[in-house]
């Protein structure tokens, strides 16, 4: 093991009591692989899944493996119009399981995320019985100051860039704090703490993920 794997592993172990604090769950996989079947293990066959747009649940392999299991998938990217969309909408805060990564999260065991939609930061706040997040290490952040720091630095310019979004850190690479129409940082959520013992459950992952 590494001094980097060790220490993540330490960590890692430190943080489920900070989440613990906080009502969250948390776990620690040192590789991706492992976050992937942790996260499985966690949905009982034939449950309502869903998800925001998480590349951290794409890389670890979680979305291709629930899309192809025994779940009742609802996948927002299925709607054909707006219509469609909203009703799609309705059954994804009903959900038995919402899938997300997180922006970032402190060491104190608080989730911090920006989102422009803000259907993401809605489902982590209420509606879906069950909240699954998967976050690698270097999501971790010192407070709430810092995670916005990160979020806004290294996160929403590859994200812009991701969604096809035009505003300034999508052509420059750099946060222009812009109030653009197509803006990403709409709203910003810190999950303090949760109020329903169990609803949401963190998956820290040794290997990085996402943004």
């Amino acid at each position: 093991m590494s001094f980097r794997s060790e220490s993540f592993h330490l960590a890692g172990e430190t943080l489920q009591k900070a989440f613990a604090r906080h009502g969250m769950e948390a776990c620690y996989c040192a590789t991706a692989e492992e976050a992937r079947e942790k996260v499985l293990s966690m949905i009982p066959e034939g449950a309502s899944v869903t998800w925001g747009g998480s590349e951290s649940m794409v890389e670890a392999g979680v979305i291709q493996a629930v899309s192809q299991g025994n779940f009742e998938v609802i996948d927002r990217k299925t709607a054909k119009n707006p219509e469609e969309a909203r009703a799609l909408y309705g059954k994804m805060v009903c959900a038995d399981y919402f899938l997300t990564s997180t922006n970032a999260f402190t060491k104190d065991g608080m989730l911090v995320n920006i989102d422009g939609a803000s259907n993401r930061v809605a489902c982590i706040a209420h509606g879906p019985a069950h909240v699954i997040v998967l976050a690698s290490m270097d999501k971790m952040c010192a407070d709430v100051e810092d995670a916005v720091k990160r979020i806004r630095t290294l996160a929403s310019p590859p994200n812009a860039v991701r969604v096809g979004a035009q505003t300034p850190c999508a052509k420059t690479g750099i946060c222009g704090d812009c109030l653009s129409t197509d803006c990403i940082c709409c709203q910003i959520l810190v999950t303090r703490y949760s109020r329903v013992p169990g609803r949401i459950k963190v998956v820290l992952c040794g290997e990085k993920l996402g943004f």
